[in-house]
């Protein structure tokens, strides 16, 4: 089974390369904002403890967050694998991914991660700004704000599957085809 982490800064390019490698991979896309709004629209007992937390104005813990994604990989059948999506964002969560794929009998294959220069990342974030209609692409401070989150907060993550030798840097910068092919090159060799 293919279990692959795309990484990346707002604005690498993720979302873009997510799309090609599900197609080309056959992978599940697994989004934990995705994951929330089921869980919260359907009233899940995961879906309810989330909101309590958030009416609280709290993060969801961790362990509520990987009780969601375990719950969509044991539902999942007939699939080749799974694409992480906006998760794990810490080192923690990582650890905690690792422990619960484990106990399902499947661990993380590797993590590419998409490098982007900040002024290029800034510029597609505007860029997409323009047409994405969300706010935090539009704001100078918001985008500033994404960023150093990124670098201090999620960083970490990359350095924690280095550790484990499943850690994979890809330009990001290029055309779509051009840095799907360096990206099929890594997941080839999986």
């Amino acid at each position: 089974m293919l279990n692959i982490v795309l990484f990346g800064p707002p604005g690498a390019g993720k979302g873009t390369q997510s799309e090609k490698i599900i197609s080309n991979f056959h992978l599940t896309h697994l989004s934990t904002g995705d994951l929330f709004r089921k869980h919260l629209g359907e009233g899940t007992d995961l879906g309810k403890l989330a909101k309590k937390y958030m009416d609280e104005g709290r993060l969801v813990p961790d362990e509520v967050v990987i009780g969601m994604v375990e719950d969509k990989i044991t539902q999942t059948k007939d699939t080749n694998g799974f694409i992480f999506d906006g998760f794990p964002r810490t080192v923690a969560q990582a650890e905690a991914l690792d422990k619960m794929m484990l106990k399902n009998n499947i661990s993380i294959s590797g993590m590419i991660a998409l490098d982007v220069a900040e002024n290029i990342l800034k510029e597609r974030i505007r860029e997409r700004g323009k047409t994405s209609g969300r706010a935090d692409d539009q704001d100078e401070a918001k985008i500033e704000t994404r960023i150093k989150v990124y670098l201090d907060e999620t960083l970490p993550v990359a350095e924690y599957y280095e550790k484990q030798g499943k850690f994979t840097k890809i330009n990001g910068v290029g055309t779509v085809d051009g840095i799907f092919e360096n990206i099929k090159k890594v997941i080839d060799q999986y």
